[in-house]
Formats: structure tokens, C-alpha cells, sequence
């Protein structure tokens, strides 16, 4: 919408709906099921990638909204094989957003499987719509000890309750000195969930030696990562990436 692409003209890629007609190939028991349609519309299934169990990432793959129609409309055509089962008494507006921000924040954290539960994470944009799913996933589902980074007093209320351990306001602290003096030699890991060069410039000194930045925002297509290369070298950090285009179906 914003031109940042060739998207199809009609977009959404969060969809719930109820199963009326199936294809060819297709079980009529998911007749009358209740799916979501994710971002991730097909994978090719075939590449050493999908082999490893990584359709989300295959080089051959056609994304809901992009490459074909996407769910903004009554009836919507899916691959029965990439739809995702919504278990009862799941209302439609919980489980959508779960398809495309709940999977991106679920992929990141999927990235730092080596942390113990009781390692420090730092969220930026912890109570956005991404941040403050990430801070619960982190915190009660890998029990890591939650350092949520945004502003404003909505925010860190969200933040706190959705399961960060502190709060620092960006606005009014300075992010780097508070979160040393929590951690003590910084966090294991941090997310950085906005799209903005400020929050890419400050994510390499919020982490400790051989820590990991794990990207999520999506800034303008001009712009690059603002971390210096030497840095990594010198203190072994690592830069895994996870966007929408690396959710985890």
C-alpha cells in the first residue's frame, strides 16, 4: 500500500474463516473447519530448505496477499496444505493476529534456543502490537527474564503485564546504562521490533559479549543496518533475522 513492493490489489494476510468448498486432492473432512490463512501461502515443499523443515524461508515460496488475493474479501482460495487448524474457543479476533504477528515474534525467539530460562532479553517496542506478544512468549513461555523497551505509560503498563520484568522508557532514560545496570554485563539477546535506524543504532550495546540482535522491523528498503562490522568481529556478536518474510507456519 505504501509502494514498497508489487503487492496484489487485494491485500490481508490474517484471515479466519470457515472451510465451504474443498479442492481437488483435498479431504472433505475439512469441510466445515475453522482455518487461518497465513502470510506464507505456499512453499515449493521440494528444496534442501523445506526439506529441513523451513517452508517459511523457501526461495520458491508465494505469500498470502502478495503473489495471490489476499483475505480482505468474503470467500478466499487457500493450499489446504499451509492453512492452520484454529482450535475451538479461540475468537477470530485473538487467533488473526497470532497468523502474522504472534508467527514473526515466534520465529525470532526461535532464534536464541541456546539461551537458559533466566537469561536477560531486551524488547523494543515491547507494547506494540508484535512487542507485546514477544514479551509474553519470552517471558512465560521461555521463561527468560524480559527487559521491555518503549515509551509512555500505556506501554509500559502492557509491557509489565504481558510479563517483562522492567520497563525502561526511551523517552526518559537512557536505554543502554539502565539496561547494564540490570544485567550487569548486558543482555543475552535483544529484539528489536521497530522499524527505525534509532532502535537498529542502540540494539549492539544493549547485548554482552557473543550476544544476538535478532531484527524484526521492517524499515524503509533504503536503509542500511547501522552496526559496525568491527564491533561484531570483536565482541562475536550475531545478527539473525526474522521478518515477515521468516515466520515460522
Amino acid at each position: 500500500m505504501l509502494g514498497w513492493g508489487a503487492y496484489n490489489s487485494i491485500i490481508g494476510h490474517e484471515g479466519i474463516g470457515t472451510v465451504v468448498q474443498a479442492g481437488r486432492n483435498v479431504s472433505t473432512s475439512m469441510l466445515g473447519k475453522r482455518i487461518g490463512i497465513k502470510w506464507l501461502y505456499n512453499a515449493c515443499n521440494k528444496c534442501s530448505i523445506c526439506k529441513r523443515g523451513f517452508a517459511n524461508n523457501c526461495a520458491k515460496q508465494l505469500n498470502t496477499s502478495r503473489h495471490v488475493p489476499g483475505t480482505l474479501q468474503q470467500y478466499a482460495v487457500a493450499d489446504a496444505r499451509f492453512v492452520s487448524r484454529i482450535p475451538d474457543g479461540v475468537p477470530d479476533e485473538v487467533a488473526a493476529p497470532l497468523l502474522c504477528a504472534g508467527l514473526t515474534m515466534a520465529g525470532a525467539l526461535g532464534h536464541l534456543d541456546e539461551l537458559q530460562p533466566g537469561d536477560w532479553v531486551v524488547i523494543s517496542g515491547s507494547g506494540g502490537g508484535l512487542g507485546h506478544i514477544g514479551v509474553q512468549i519470552a517471558a512465560r513461555v521461555k521463561k527468560l527474564r524480559v527487559i521491555a523497551v518503549d515509551s509512555g505509560d500505556a506501554k509500559r503498563k502492557l509491557s509489565l503485564e504481558s510479563g517483562a520484568e522492567a520497563f525502561i522508557d526511551f523517552k526518559m532514560e537512557d536505554v543502554a546504562i539502565r539496561v547494564i545496570e540490570l544485567t550487569g554485563e548486558g543482555a543475552h539477546a535483544t529484539v528489536v521490533v521497530p522499524g527505525t535506524k534509532e532502535a537498529f543504532k542502540t540494539a549492539p550495546t544493549l547485548v554482552r559479549n557473543m550476544g544476538h540482535i535478532i531484527c524484526v522491523g521492517l524499515p524503509p528498503n533504503d536503509m542500511d543496518l547501522p552496526i559496525s562490522a568491527t564491533l561484531c568481529a570483536a565482541r562475536c556478536k550475531a545478527f539473525p533475522i526474522s521478518c515477515h518474510l521468516n515466520i515460522f507456519g
